[in-house]
């Protein structure tokens, strides 16, 4: 029985991996502090106290399948709930998002699922592959959880989307804060994540297709894309390098409220983005390293990019790559580039 499994050893995330149709239709139990468990579906799950304490939080990983740290840490924390270790004092809403890619240990099967949210897995071609209907199940999944809150009193919302990167980073975690559209930027925020052993930051400069602007935009959430360090396999992360964030999710979830660091500007790096470089044509090219990390600057009108008839220059003093990718679909974003900045 798989009721029996997951209160005895909590081991959702391996029956969402291995027998997801365990779960084909959702269940519902109780918990022995009174904590309603429902699962919607493989990977989906929330936990609500008898008497929540006002948060509604979401926490989202593998979008990318073969981002395992952050997959890791959520599945130690739904083991800890279901077993008792530990209870939730707030709403929580675990997604595990990318199923069949973690069975390959690829970051996805067909289509960058982190780039189909805000409805983006309707437009074009449609649902036309796992991908797809994944992310809309996903967008589900918050709407529904975020919309019973707000009938039953809650007054606060975030979600963070858990990453890791392709390549390593001169600065090892940082996170991508959606457009705000006018609303100011949270300092309150960047302590959290600074607790999280998060010390950078990115500012977004336009909407994007991306899960965490799917939340902050649509239901005013403080959300994040957040990096936690380089992809490795299961089993080879070095869990000790992410206590930080595994120990403040869990005071988030299990605690009125998180004891947080007093704000330092002088200990934060922050960033606005400057330039979304996308691939347009076949024979686009990177005219730097494949192993150069994250926040690597460049000089002034270095050429970054190129493809046929275009060059992609540094613009800014200071300006840096993020997330390069030549290898992306035609259409999709190959490089970020962003300069330094503060609140």
């Amino acid at each position: 029985m798989p009721l029996q499994q997951l209160r005895q050893h909590g081991q959702f995330l391996a029956l969402s991996r291995q027998q997801p149709n365990l779960f084909a239709s959702p269940i519902e139990f109780s918990l022995d502090d009174g904590t309603q468990v429902f699962i919607r579906s493989p990977g989906i799950i929330s936990f609500t106290p008898s008497k929540p304490e006002g948060k509604d939080i979401v926490l989202s990983s593998g979008v990318h399948g073969n981002e395992t740290a952050p997959i890791e840490i959520c599945d130690e924390l739904v083991q800890g709930l279901l077993t008792g270790q530990f209870s939730a004092r707030h709403r929580v809403l675990f997604l595990f998002g990318n199923l069949p890619a973690m069975e390959i240990g690829e970051r996805f099967v067909e289509e960058n699922m982190n780039r189909l949210f805000s409805g983006a897995h309707s437009k074009g071609p449609g649902l036309v592959n796992a991908e797809r209907v994944r992310a809309k199940e996903l967008e589900d999944a918050v709407a529904d959880f975020y919309q019973q809150g707000e009938q039953t009193g809650q007054n606060y919302r975030c979600h963070y989307d858990l990453h890791t990167a392709i390549r390593g980073s001169k600065n090892e975690k940082f996170a991508v804060y959606p457009y705000r559209h006018g609303q100011p930027w949270k300092k309150s925020q960047l302590q959290f994540l600074f607790a999280c052993g998060v010390n950078t930051f990115l500012l977004s400069n336009g909407p994007t297709t991306t899960f965490s602007y799917y939340s902050s935009n649509e239901f005013g959430a403080d959300a994040f894309t957040v990096e936690l360090g380089k992809v490795a396999a299961f089993g080879e992360n070095d869990m000790s390098r992410f206590a930080q964030v595994r120990e403040t999710l869990l005071a988030l979830i299990s605690q009125d409220e998180v004891a947080l660091p007093g704000y330092d500007p002088n200990a934060l790096h922050v960033f606005r983005i400057n330039q979304v470089i996308n691939r347009t044509k076949e024979d686009f090219r990177l005219n730097f390293a494949d192993d150069a990390p994250n926040f690597t600057d460049f000089p002034l009108d270095y050429v970054l990019a190129e493809e046929e008839g275009v060059q992609y220059k540094v613009q800014e003093q200071g300006e840096a790559i993020v997330f390069p990718n030549a290898k992306v679909a035609i259409g999709q974003r190959a490089l970020l580039t962003v300069v330094p900045t503060s609140l």
